[in-house]
């Protein structure tokens, strides 16, 4: 593989990052631990599970999103020349490791369950199988990729519930920690089932929808306001115009206005409310529509809305047809962050745990089984992968010899549907934005269980 061409398929795995940097996003003690596996020969084969201890407060499941992103990086992972040459400067690892390492690729395995599948706590997102050096060296980057994407998907779902079937719009790039999470945020929000996104350069890259129409600069940058409404509903037909730049209602009876002016050409999607108390500022302007025939024209709100602005506003009845969020969903404020992990649970044939307080880790390859009753699913058990559980097995081979399956080239469409349909199998409560009681049923198997305590006896003897 040529340090010109690292074997990418489409946009890099991570946007900004030179194509033959992303073997240097790691965490040092990632190389320092390789140096020494190497020096000490423990290059066998090893299991890694990438899960998250603890939903955070008020989240009732997790959207899991990211396997795209992870599976591009792991097919195309390369040391380049100039990789080397920096890891030398740092005088750290000796010729031979460096030598090594300039021609290591991943050739392991990954299981995982599909993107936009409901994930809970402690259960396996993915599991990393390949020689220990290998399966090490990735935690960084699957780390960082499944949960920004995770948290993302998961709070989009959220505003997408609240909405109870009214479009969402994510018009939060402007406001994201940077230009990878907007973009991986754009995909990772139509999974959610966010409607489309303001970001045209993911609408390129994702094929996810894009919507827009105007800022409160362009009716600043025209002396009139009126005029302003005129010159972008001509160039724009359909369009949606900013009534709330100097005084709400006054913008809406100019809109009334100009559809006398114009006639039959008159042809205004929506107005957009940015700003005000939406719901009296959504009524007067249905009302002053509705008196002028204007019957068709919609309401679109925005202006620092989440969920429980969005749901206090369904549940009023607010005549509103759609919702642009920005800062809230991109950056998931009120839950910014998962407890996430990515640890060893097996080496060289053997079951691997960690038993620091707060923090097991259950042990092995394992599955996860979703029981389901008349349609609905009911429950999960963690079991080991080589159980027979009840349920269907959630994790699905997508990589071997370092190379995508069939399932880990999913159609960002079909994603999108799977989560619709996975979410839809939840029971009601477990769906909604407010903690559900009770919460999702998750079990360890017997089996498991077992084997957890065998290898604790192990350790303790």
């Amino acid at each position: 593989m040529s340090k010109e061409n690292p074997g990418w398929r489409g946009a890099p795995p991570v946007e900004g990052a030179a194509r033959d940097e992303l073997a240097l996003f790691t965490d040092l003690y990632e190389l320092t631990m390789l140096q020494a596996y190497f020096d000490e020969g423990m290059m066998e084969d090893a299991v890694f599970s990438l899960f998250v201890r603890r939903l955070p407060a008020r989240r009732n499941f997790l959207l899991s999103c990211g396997l795209d992103t992870v599976l591009g990086y792991l097919e195309s992972l390369y040391f380049s020349d100039d990789d080397i040459a920096y890891l030398r400067s740092l005088d750290k690892f000796s010729e031979r490791f460096l030598a090594w390492l300039r021609d290591l690729r991943f050739t392991g395995e990954v299981r995982a369950v599909p993107e936009g599948t409901p994930m809970f706590a402690n259960e396996p997102i993915l599991e990393v199988a390949a020689s220990l050096p290998q399966a090490q060296l990735v935690e960084t980057f699957v780390m960082n990729q499944i949960h920004l994407q995770t948290v993302l998907a998961s709070k989009a779902q959220r505003l997408v519930t609240a909405a109870q079937g009214r479009p969402v719009i994510d018009f939060g790039p402007r406001r994201m920690h940077g230009i990878d999470a907007a973009l991986k945020a754009a995909r990772a929000f139509y999974i959610g089932g966010v409607a489309a996104t303001s970001n045209v350069l993911a609408g390129k890259r994702y094929g996810v929808p894009v919507a827009g129409t105007m800022a409160h600069s362009y009716i600043q940058a025209h002396n009139d306001e009126t005029a302003a409404f005129a010159a972008f509903a001509r160039r724009y037909p359909g369009t949606v115009l900013l009534v709330d730049t100097y005084d709400t209602m006054a913008g809406v009876h100019k809109v009334v206005e100009l559809a006398k002016t114009l006639g039959e050409n008159f042809r205004i999607h929506a107005v957009r409310l940015d700003s005000g108390d939406l719901l009296t500022l959504s009524r007067e302007a249905r009302d002053v529509f509705d008196a002028a025939g204007l019957n068709r024209i919609d309401i679109f709100a925005s202006g620092g809305l989440d969920e429980d602005a969005i749901a206090d506003l369904v549940a009023a009845d607010a005549p509103i047809n759609g919702f642009g969020v920005g800062t809230a969903m991109g950056v998931s404020s009120d839950a910014p962050a998962l407890d996430i992990a990515y640890k060893l649970t097996e080496y060289a044939g053997r079951g691997r745990l960690k038993l620091s307080s707060g923090k097991p880790v259950l042990p092995g390859s394992k599955q996860i089984f979703r029981a389901e009753k008349d349609g609905q699913d009911v429950g999960d058990t963690i079991a080991r992968a080589t159980e027979d559980g009840p349920g269907r097995p959630l994790l699905v081979p997508v990589m071997r010899d370092g190379k995508r399956l069939p399932a880990g080239r999913v159609d960002l469409e079909a994603i999108r549907h799977h989560a619709q349909a996975q979410i839809a199998r939840l029971p009601v409560p477990v769906r909604q934005i407010t903690a559900a009681d009770p919460i999702y049923p998750v079990t360890v198997s017997a089996q498991l269980a077992r084997f957890q305590r065998d290898i604790e006896q192990e350790i303790d003897g």
